[in-house]
């Protein structure tokens, strides 16, 4: 691995000096898609070429290019699937800006081309699912954890019967082992790491980008399972007023809105409230224990925005978060029982600021040149108690990356490099024993590009960072994309993740047992005592285009390896009494397939078909095993049908497969566990009718046919006993869901 890291990083310093050319002009521009309430999205991915030439360039996230002039050629092509192909005549350094159109219909042949809910560009040498505003509409959507239900790439699981949280997985890995950012900066970690999924409110969202595998060196070096990035509305593009209102069968009350303004030329302001509410004590299966806690939670978010034509972009932002959490048993009531050995019960309480800025500036003579700063903090305050565990946490973290980008010679090579900085105060106390940890980590990075027209690219970037605890180490990650055909494409990729596991955190559900937590390490100098987390990634995904019948399709294979050189181990095998902790001492690996098709079955009917299979094992006490909990097949069904006058339909059909429980055999017979859960089959259905792109009503079902884990809590008749455990999870705890809710939008 050390001769790869080498070789990459020489292979990046030599492309300097073979690659750069004299600068002949360039010309820059941008190219969107118009909308059907007449605002602008930018396009991903379009290929923008001399015509008749080998001379190209790519759209970036923000629909922005940059193109070195030729004298072979003045006519520049615009090209991309599923839109029509247009072409400008060049005769001047203006700015260019472009509106592609979707395919139309023409008189009987041609057949509309209608805008796909989940897109993935052809040219992105990185395999990114581009998840919009139509699919996250497709269900609820309250918060980002509720946000995957008809994606087949994330598993939502809950992590206890008490807290109700859902955790998401990719690969077959927890959910800390994805990056999660909003807008490219750090998000859900540290102390987040679990409960930051629903500090998201899912109206904010205006789309997420989804891969598989380590993604760019420019954004960390955390990324192991994945990377999710989260893009919030925007003042320049988003609704005058959007209100959203949610309530469900269990007295789940949500309310958001979203206001924008534009105080002076150039200048926008859009701010974003949402409160929620679950105030009714449910027990369908009827164990004593609250199957939700009760929940208050409250957050706004106030954003500013700026930018010019000289290539100015500046951007500021505030968010606070206020979340109160009771659950237990039914009678539980905090004020009366906290501290009890008579009455079980649960109370977390959640306190978070976040303020973060960018700035941007394009070179007006050289508009492919270009530099950012992007700059958030964190404070982030928990108090909890879990019957008589206590957990306090404090965060303080602070994050800069400086940006720079250019070109070597023209367009087609292209590349990034800059610095970064990730601070972290972090501090956990467990039973009044303190986990506290400072990580002060700068670094550099650089990231080269290669484009050959729309045939190939090369991504391959390098990291250096040096952490405070544990020294320097070297992030080298590469990625592929060859066009076998115009619509078929192979992508490679091979990088490594490294990160600090926020131990206590991230397992927050063990609280909510009578296991002894064990830290099996003696070593004083790393954080809880463990090492570094960090694994190798290997990617190979095929994707397929086609048309059958003027409607198009997309096949997708993709098959990942992920293989852990270090990692903290969780161990609830060795006794139901205990969770030791330790390093890993061993193999430790996941191996996933998974298999796609969407395709416009009839016309305005789209079906999603998948599968999925996992091989996660890890050795525990010297014994290679399955992860617990995680099921090795999955098999996925989506169905979305839209009319004519915007009445929509939406159903999702989940099976999953068996999964490993942790040993239970020590304990008495009325407390012990089968070894393996049975499959089921989820199914939920959504249903929403749009009236004059204003109002929209929606319903739906969650959990059709009310399947739920019998007896989800181990001993729940004796809370404070040793056999007591409630978080061994392996299906839904909550049954079936009837919700209901309106969108308003104002232009």
């Amino acid at each position: 691995m050390k001769r790869f890291s080498l070789f990459i990083l020489y292979g990046l310093i030599s492309s300097n000096f073979l690659l750069a050319q004299k600068e002949v002009g360039f010309i820059s521009g941008k190219v969107t898609e118009m909308n059907e309430d007449s605002t602008e999205t930018p396009l991903i991915g379009v290929n923008v070429y001399w015509a008749g030439t080998q001379y190209g360039a790519t759209t970036n996230t923000e629909g922005n290019f940059t193109i070195g002039y030729t004298t072979e050629s003045d006519r520049l092509v615009f090209s991309y699937v599923g839109y029509q192909s247009d072409t400008v005549i060049i005769t001047d350094n203006r700015f260019v800006r472009v509106i592609l159109q979707h395919h139309r219909e023409i008189d009987a042949a041609t057949i509309v081309q209608r805008q796909r809910s989940l897109h993935i560009s052809a040219i992105d040498p990185v395999k990114i699912e581009k998840i919009g505003e139509k699919e996250l509409l497709k269900a609820a959507c309250c918060n980002l954890s509720e946000s995957f239900e008809t994606n087949p790439s994330v598993d939502v699981t809950f992590t206890d019967a008490v807290t109700g949280t859902r955790q998401i997985q990719m690969l077959g890995l927890a959910g800390p082992y994805t990056q999660i950012t909003r807008e490219n900066m750090p998000d859900v970690r540290g102390l987040s790491a679990i409960y930051g999924l629903t500090y998201i409110p899912g109206p904010w969202i205006s789309g997420i980008m989804l891969n598989k595998g380590t993604g760019s060196v420019v954004n960390g070096y955390e990324s192991i399972a994945g990377q999710i990035d989260v893009q919030l509305r925007e003042a320049e593009t988003m609704d005058r007023l959007y209100f959203n209102a949610y309530v469900n069968e269990d007295s789940r009350i949500e309310g958001n809105l979203m206001l924008k303004s534009h105080p002076v030329e150039r200048l926008g302001t859009a701010l974003f409230l949402h409160a929620s509410n679950s105030a009714m004590r449910i027990d369908k299966n009827e164990d004593g224990f609250m199957d939700m806690p009760l929940t208050k939670q409250y957050v706004a978010l106030n954003r500013w925005e700026f930018h010019d034509e000289k290539g100015t972009h500046l951007e500021f932002a505030m968010k606070g978060l206020y979340v109160d959490h009771t659950g237990g048993q039914t009678e539980y009531k905090p004020e009366r029982d906290k501290g009890s050995q008579e009455i079980w019960g649960m109370h977390n309480l959640a306190k978070r600021f976040e303020v973060w800025a960018k700035a941007g500036k394009a070179n007006p003579d050289k508009p492919w040149q270009s530099i950012g700063l992007q700059i958030a903090g964190v404070y982030h305050q928990q108090d909890a108690y879990f019957g008589l565990n206590t957990f306090n946490g404090l965060q303080r973290s602070f994050y800069a990356n400086l940006i720079y980008q250019g070109i070597l010679g023209n367009t087609a090579h292209k590349f990034r490099t800059g610095a970064s900085f990730q601070y972290d105060y972090i501090n956990e106390w467990l039973n009044h024993d303190d986990y506290g940890r400072n990580e002060s980590v700068p670094g550099i990075f650089y990231e080269y590009t290669f484009s050959y027209l729309e045939t190939f690219n090369a991504v391959a970037g390098i990291r250096a960072d040096y952490h405070n605890l544990f020294g320097l180490f070297v992030t080298p990650r590469l990625h592929l994309r060859y066009a076998i055909t115009p619509g078929s494409i192979l992508r490679a990729s091979v990088g490594r993740g490294q990160r600090t596991a926020s131990v206590l955190s991230e397992n927050i559900a063990l609280l909510s047992s009578s296991r002894q937590i064990i830290f099996m390490s003696n070593e004083t100098s790393f954080p809880y005592g463990m090492k570094p987390e960090t694994a190798w990634n290997f990617g190979l995904n095929f994707t397929r285009n086609f048309s059958i019948d003027y409607r198009q399709g997309t096949f997708t294979a993709d098959l990942y390896y992920t293989r852990f050189t270090s990692q903290v181990i969780v161990d609830l095998d060795q006794s139901p009494q205990q969770a030791l902790i330790y390093n890993l001492d061993g193999k430790s690996f996941s191996s996933s397939l998974q298999l796609q098709l969407d395709y416009e079955l009839i016309k305005r009917l789209d079906i999603r078909l998948a599968y999925r299979f996992y091989d996660v094992r890890t050795t525990y006490s010297g014994t290679l095993r399955d992860k617990p909990l995680v099921s090795k097949h999955r098999s996925f069904v989506n169905a979305a049908y839209e009319t004519r006058n915007h009445l929509k339909f939406d159903a999702t059909f989940n099976w999953q497969g068996r999964k490993r429980i942790p040993d239970t055999e020590s304990n008495p017979d009325e407390f012990r566990l089968p070894s393996r859960s049975p499959g089921y089959g989820l199914i939920n259905a959504h249903i929403s009718k749009t009236w004059c792109e204003k109002f929209e009503l929606y319903a739906g079902v969650e959990n059709v046919f009310n399947f739920k884990q019998k007896h989800p809590i181990i001993a729940s008749d004796e809370p404070f006993g040793p056999y007591f455990d409630s978080s061994l999870i392996w299906g839904p705890v909550f049954g079936r869901n009837v919700y209901m809710g309106l969108r308003l939008r104002i232009k």
